[in-house]
C-alpha cells in the first residue's frame, strides 16, 4: 500500500484462486439484507461495457477503483469504510466498483491477481494501491491518508471535476436490487438497461420512444439528455476539447464540446456560461448552443437555482 506521496504498488494478500471465499458467499443481491452494500452517492458500479467510459472520465475527476466479489461477505467492511470515506470527500472523487466475477476483462487488463484489489485512476492511468484485504490500519491510512493524497494528486494534473451524484440507493444500503428494478416504469426498461449497458446512443433512442408515447414523461427527457450527453462525450479528451475551445473562441462546435466536458465533470455553471456567453457574442450562430442548453435545462431538477440562473440569461440574450 502507499505510505506517501504518489500511490505505489502493494503487496498481494490473496493468491490467484482464494478458496476461502467459498464459505464467506451470500446469495443476496446488493442493498438486500444479508447483502453487499449497495451504489449510490459517489459510488457507482462499473461493468465491462462501461469501464471505458469510467477511464475517460478520470480526466474529469479521480476515480478509486475497486475490483471486488459482492457475494463475499468479508469485503463488506472495507467497501462501506471506502464508501463512506469517498461520499465524505462530496465529489472531488468517485469509487467505482467492478465485480470481478462478471467482469473478468477489467481485471485481467488490470493485471490483478485477486479481489480485492484497489487503484487510483487518473486521466486514465490506473495505479495500484492494494490487493488483498487490507487490516484495519491500512485501511484507515487508505481512508484518512491515501485519498486526500489521490485528491491533491489529481489537483496538481488539472483534474479538478466534480464526480456526479447518484440519487438512487445508498452506500451502506439503500432499496433492493430488485426493488430498485420494480421502481423504474416499465417503459424505460429497455432504455435503463441500454445505459447501465453503456449503449448510451442506444438508450438515448429508446427514451425518445418513451417521450414520443408520452410527451409529458418528464424522467424520460431527463434520461434522454444524459445519455445524449454520455454518447458525444463520454469518452472526450478533456484537456483536448478546453484547449480547442480556447484556441477558437468563434467555433460554435469548439464551445459545444467544451461545455458538454464540463456538463460530465460536474461543472454546470461553466458550461451554462460558456454558451450563454457564446449566445451573447454570436446571435447569428446561437441556434445550437440553444439547442444545447435546452438539453442541458432537462438534467437538472426544476428546483435548481442554477438552471433559474441561466433561464433568466437566457432570455435576456435572446431578446
Amino acid at each position: 500500500m502507499a505510505q506517501q506521496g504518489q500511490p505505489q504498488p502493494g503487496v498481494s494478500l490473496a493468491g490467484a484462486v482464494d478458496l476461502g471465499a467459498l464459505k464467506h458467499k451470500v446469495e443476496a443481491q446488493p442493498g438486500q439484507a444479508g447483502g453487499a452494500p449497495a451504489a449510490g452517492g459517489y459510488v457507482i458500479d462499473v461493468t465491462e461495457a462501461s469501464f471505458p467510459a469510467a477511464v475517460q472520465t478520470s480526466a474529469t475527476f479521480p476515480i478509486l477503483l475497486l475490483l471486488w466479489l459482492p457475494t463475499d461477505d468479508r469485503l463488506f467492511p472495507m467497501v462501506r469504510t471506502l464508501a463512506d470515506a469517498v461520499n465524505g470527500q462530496e465529489g472531488k472523487l468517485q469509487l467505482a466498483r467492478v465485480d470481478v466475477s462478471t467482469n473478468p476483462q477489467i481485471a485481467q487488463a488490470l493485471q490483478a491477481k485477486g479481489a480485492p484489489a484497489l487503484f487510483a485512476l487518473l486521466g486514465g492511468r490506473p495505479m495500484p494501491i492494494l490487493e488483498g484485504l487490507p487490516s484495519q490500519d491500512e485501511l484507515k491510512q487508505i481512508t484518512d491518508q491515501l485519498i486526500p493524497q489521490i485528491i491533491q494528486l489529481a489537483q496538481q494534473q488539472g483534474i479538478t471535476g466534480s464526480a456526479p451524484y447518484q440519487e438512487s440507493g445508498e452506500s451502506d444500503g439503500g432499496p433492493a436490487e430488485g426493488e430498485a428494478a420494480d421502481a423504474v416504469p416499465p417503459a424505460h426498461q429497455e432504455a435503463r438497461r441500454l445505459a447501465q449497458e453503456g449503449d448510451y446512443a442506444g438508450a438515448a433512442q429508446a427514451y425518445q420512444r418513451v417521450i414520443e408515447a408520452d410527451p409529458q414523461d418528464q424522467l424520460a427527457a431527463r434520461e434522454r439528455a444524459k445519455a445524449l450527453l454520455m454518447a458525444r462525450s463520454a469518452q472526450a479528451d478533456v484537456r483536448q476539447a478546453r484547449q480547442a475551445a480556447a484556441d477558437r473562441p468563434d467555433d460554435v462546435d469548439a464551445q459545444l464540446a467544451a461545455a458538454d466536458v464540463d456538463m460530465i465533470g460536474g461543472k454546470v455553471d461553466d458550461a451554462f456560461g460558456r454558451l450563454l456567453d457564446f449566445i451573447a457574442a454570436h446571435k447569428d450562430q446561437m441556434a445550437p448552443a440553444h439547442d444545447r442548453l435546452l438539453e442541458y435545462f432537462a438534467i437538472l431538477e426544476p428546483s435548481d437555482q442554477r438552471l433559474a440562473r441561466a433561464r433568466r440569461r437566457l432570455a435576456t440574450a435572446m431578446y
